[in-house]
């Protein structure tokens, strides 16, 4: 199994659609690439945290919100003109 093939049978993976011997052969490359492995622990954690719901949103004061946008949006156009 190759990282691409992984990749596109990762969601029937987690949901646990798989047949058996393709699962074995998942784990299998699991098991031999490093890369596949940190993207299966990755995605696992976040699964893990979203069901547990430890993720918080924090409000922000509305002028700082405006103030955050304004820098998020000037770092996109500084990148977007340099590009040109």
């Amino acid at each position: 199994m190759t990282c691409t093939e992984f990749l596109a049978k990762m969601t029937d993976y987690f949901d646990g659609t798989v047949s058996e011997a393709l699962l074995v052969e998942i784990r299998a490359h699991i098991c031999e690439c490093s890369h596949c492995e940190v993207v299966v622990n990755t995605t696992q954690q976040t699964i893990h945290i979203y069901r547990n719901q430890e993720i918080y949103a924090y409000e922000m004061p509305e002028e700082l919100r405006n103030k955050l946008r304004c820098a998020i949006m000037a770092k996109c156009r500084d990148k977007l003109f340099r590009r040109k």
